[in-house]
This record gives structure tokens, sequence and C-alpha cells, in this order.
């Protein structure tokens, strides 16, 4: 049996934008934890002393400062390509890992050496699970969701996973990278976030490239994650929701374009780009902010 201290460790990946007070928090339910290898912050020009509270309160984090905003996906390609360790855990600052949580991810990762991902429970301030997996954007399962039909057929609602918990532990097709522990040989093969993809359906792709290449991908709900959900985001509530919609159409035209029914997938982009400006224009005008430059 290997010794407790000869066990594999992970390194942690954290990207941070304006959540310096969130990332606080994050830091401290991590640091020290016998699973733990490095800790890597990679700071996206937050400009609201993030950069000074991690050197001044964690100075055994490995900072990275960028002197502009790389995105979600750049940021993390920065902090995974400065870790080692065989696994890494990619975590939002807006998340606390619990007690226990990172020894069973990685003993889920122990069993098979075909699981590419292991994902946890991730767990809404009130105590409620979030629904933080979906299957993958299937034209079908997509036109469901458009058109109300997955609410009201279960058998419909594949693509929101509707009509399970959350609280099994199965395989699945694509959890939500706010927290999300992946095998490095698995990202040496498929390789790293792609950077079209800046700030949504990033980790959809890279489970996407995952699945195709044949890895495994678990949600494993014995590990629990507190999550605040879309902190640095709801700031920018208009420019996420288009980018949200955008990264669908990017989704589309690199995986499925040529590949499925022609008018399925038509449907499923024009759909897309219909709802997604009336949409973008309700969340600034409640917000009171300006809506983003179309582009």
């Amino acid at each position: 049996m290997t010794a407790p201290d000869a066990q594999p460790k992970l390194d942690i990946c954290l990207v941070a934008w304006r959540s310096r007070d969130l990332l606080r928090r994050c830091l401290h339910s991590i640091v020290g934890q016998p699973e733990v290898g490095e800790i890597v912050v990679v700071d996206n020009a937050s400009g609201d002393g993030t950069v000074e509270m991690v050197r001044g309160e964690f100075p055994a984090v490995r900072l990275i400062a960028n002197q502009e905003n790389r995105s979600f996906a750049g940021g993390n390609n920065q902090a995974i390509g400065a870790t080692k360790a065989p696994f890494v855990l990619l975590l939002n600052p807006d998340t606390e890992v619990q007690p226990g949580a990172l020894r069973t991810l990685l003993d889920v990762l122990a069993e098979d050496v075909h699981i590419a991902a292991v994902a946890p429970q991730l767990v809404l301030p009130d105590g409620s699970v979030q629904a933080s997996v979906r299957g993958f954007p299937e034209p079908g399962a997509v036109l469901a969701e458009m058109v109300g039909l997955a609410r009201l057929l279960p058998s419909a609602g594949r693509y929101r996973m509707r009509g399970w918990g959350h609280d099994t532990r199965r395989d699945v097709d694509q959890p939500m990278a706010s927290a999300l522990v992946l095998r490095r040989s698995a990202l040496e093969q498929v390789g790293l976030f792609d950077e079209a993809f800046p700030l949504y359906f990033n980790d959809v792709d890279l489970c996407y490239r995952l699945k195709q290449a044949g890895w495994r991908i678990v949600f494993e709900p014995a590990a629990k994650v507190k999550h605040q959900h879309g902190a640095s985001t709801r700031q920018v509530r208009p420019r996420a929701i288009v980018e949200s919609h955008r990264g669908l159409m990017r989704f589309y035209r690199k995986h499925y374009r040529g590949r499925v029914c022609p008018c399925e997938y038509a449907a499923v982009m024009a759909l897309t780009w219909l709802t997604m400006w009336p949409r973008a224009l309700w969340a600034a005008c409640r917000a009171g902010v300006p809506t983003p430059a179309k582009g």
C-alpha cells in the first residue's frame, strides 16, 4: 500500500477577476490541505487589490499577475502550464472546498486510469445543490430546451439533465469547470482549453474532446464544494449572456457543422442568434448598464 505522504497530489489553478474577498475565502479552504501540491493564482488585471492580497496574505501561493484580461480559458491555460502534478484542480475563486473533498476526488481518479476528469457536487449558499452538469448540446436536446418541450417531457430534458438531482455518482458529459479535477496525461493527449472560447463553452469543448478520445468523466457527489455561482460574470451580466450564446454557436461550428442534420443545425444557430440580443438588452435594462457592442 502506498504511504499517505507518497500519494499523488494535485496542483490547484484559480483564475481571478475582481473577486478579491471571495478568493481569500477560497484560498483559506485549500491552503495546507495534505492533498495540495502547488496553488497557482492567475489574476486577469482585476485592479481591485487581488494581487496585493495574494502577495501579502498567501506568500506560498504562486501568483501570475496579467496586465490584461486573458479570459477564463487563457488564464487557466497559463495556470495549468505553470504546474507539474499528475492531477490539476480547476477552481473558481467563488468556491470553498469542503473537508475531505480533495481526497475523495483523487480516490475516484485512482480507481480507473481511463477517468480523465472528476467533478464534485456544488452546493449553493442556501444549501441547495447546484445543477452543475449537462449533456452535450446536441441539436435535438437543445431545440427541446429552446421550445419548452424539455419542461413538459422529462425524456426530452437530457441537455440540462432534468430529472436527476445531482445526488448520485455517474459518468457524465460536461460538468462545470468551476471545480473540476483533470488528469494531466489526458490533457497532454487532447490539449488545453481552446481560447477561441474565452468565457463560455471552453469547458464543454474540452470535455467533448476528452470523450471523443475515449476518456471517462465522472461526477462524485460525496465530494462537496460550496459555490457562490457567477460572482464575476454577474458584474458584466449582459456581456456574459452574449458570450454564452456566441460560445454555443462557436461550439456548433467547430463540432457539429456538416456532421448533424442540416435543418437542426440551422435551427439551433438561428434561434441562438435571435434570442441573444433580446436577452442581453433585458439584462442591461435591469442592471442599468450599457449593452455590449455587436460584432
